[in-house]
């Protein structure tokens, strides 16, 4: 585990360390990756630590990327899809015993390939809602089983190379989601001062390669000095949004910042006042129906009663055509202790402790992508399956 100050710089010579950061550098880096002379060195931010200690935890095979995932030392569907897909990197360049196991494979590059496809599906089990890490194993499926591989040294450096690529297109797709929803927010709203934003959880740089989905649409609003104010709910029980949310409103110096209760939203809408809220995604279903942190739902009809706009913003991989509605959806269930341990309830009580919840389709203004804004047709519903037909 390497332990740094908040400022102070992590040295890496690898160029794709400028794709997990922001604008305020180590602040919001949630990762490091570099590969040279053939192996790769990864490390991820653990932001269990945060927002007190900036620590930094070395994944060395994927049993360190799974478990990652898994007790959101990482968090945020974005960067679960990259971390696993950098995990396997490591563990096909740098990981002794596979690298060993690799040398002892005599059937070929069919043989190659089915025993790295072995290791995506474990990948696949560290975390069932979010869409992005099935999408991600899938597309890299699709490039290993690419007939230009002939051997051992082609599957691995295809996956390497496709890594470092997704630390790129992440940051390129939200700053585009960003651009993309700002356009739309102030299409709306015409105050001179901007837009008055309400967010859940945590969707900015920590949750991503870099900038930020439904945050990056605040960041860019910033950019433009529209950002008129911005209120973070603290998102029960793990805090997602007063532990990461607030640190980097702080720490790139949003106007007019505010942390808020869950159960304080409607009042805080009406006595300060909002005219979006807009949220991330861990998947959007064939008619708009969307997953996203437990607590979302409950907003968007706070959002509905009071008139105010609730966007969805997630990259394009977050749209699940397969699935028709959320209640298709498997909602993750998490460990009691979770909530019990930071509630001050007394031991042996029992709860509830699902991670996510589900915004019916009605409740949502519009899903705001890298590709473009989603919205409603002339029946009042979204056309997901020919939004990405459009789009694939």
């Amino acid at each position: 585990i390497l332990k740094k100050q908040h400022k102070k710089h992590i040295n890496n010579s690898n160029n794709n360390d400028a794709a997990a950061m922001s604008n305020n550098g180590d602040n919001l880096r949630s990762l490091t990756f570099s590969y040279e002379n053939g192996t790769a060195k990864f490390t991820v931010l653990d932001q269990l630590a945060l927002p007190h200690e900036t620590t930094y935890v070395a994944i060395r095979n994927i049993e360190d990327a799974w478990d990652a995932i898994r007790s959101m030392r990482i968090r945020g569907a974005p960067l679960i899809a990259i971390v696993a897909v950098l995990g396997l990197a490591v563990e096909l360049t740098s990981n002794a015993k596979t690298v060993k196991e690799l040398d002892g494979l005599t059937g070929g590059v069919e043989e190659v390939k089915t025993f790295v496809f072995q290791k995506m599906d474990y990948l696949k089990t560290s975390r069932p809602t979010a869409v992005n890490l099935f999408n991600a194993m899938e597309e890299l499926k699709g490039i290993v089983d690419n007939a230009d591989n002939t051997s051992r040294e082609d599957v691995v450096n295809s996956i390497v190379t496709h890594a470092q690529y997704m630390l790129e297109r992440d940051v390129s797709d939200n700053k585009a989601i960003g651009s993309h929803g700002a356009d739309d927010l102030l299409a709306r709203h015409t105050h001179p001062d901007g837009v008055r934003v309400v967010t859940i959880c945590n969707t900015g740089s920590l949750a991503t390669a870099g900038w930020g989905t439904a945050l990056g649409v605040a960041r860019e609003l910033q950019h433009r000095n529209k950002l008129r104010s911005i209120a973070a709910l603290e998102t029960r029980p793990y805090n997602q949004g007063s532990r990461l949310t607030a640190y980097e409103i702080m720490t790139e110096n949003m106007p007019n910042p505010c942390l808020i209760c869950d159960s304080m939203a409607a009042s805080y809408i009406r006595a300060k006042g909002a005219d979006a809220c807009v949220v991330g995604a861990d998947r959007v279903c064939a008619n708009g129906d969307t997953a996203n942190k437990i607590g979302t739902f409950q907003l968007s009809i706070i959002a509905k009663e009071m008139g105010v706009d609730f966007f969805v913003a997630s990259p394009f991989t977050t749209l699940d055509v397969d699935l028709e509605s959320g209640d298709m959806i498997e909602i993750e269930e998490r460990p009691p202790g979770e909530m019990l341990d930071s509630s001050g309830a007394p031991k042996g009580m029992s709860c509830w402790n699902p991670a996510f919840d589900v915004t019916p389709a009605d409740y949502i203004t519009g899903i705001i992508t890298e590709k473009g804004v989603l919205r409603k047709g002339a029946d009042g519903k979204f056309d997901v399956k020919g939004f990405v037909a459009k789009h694939s």
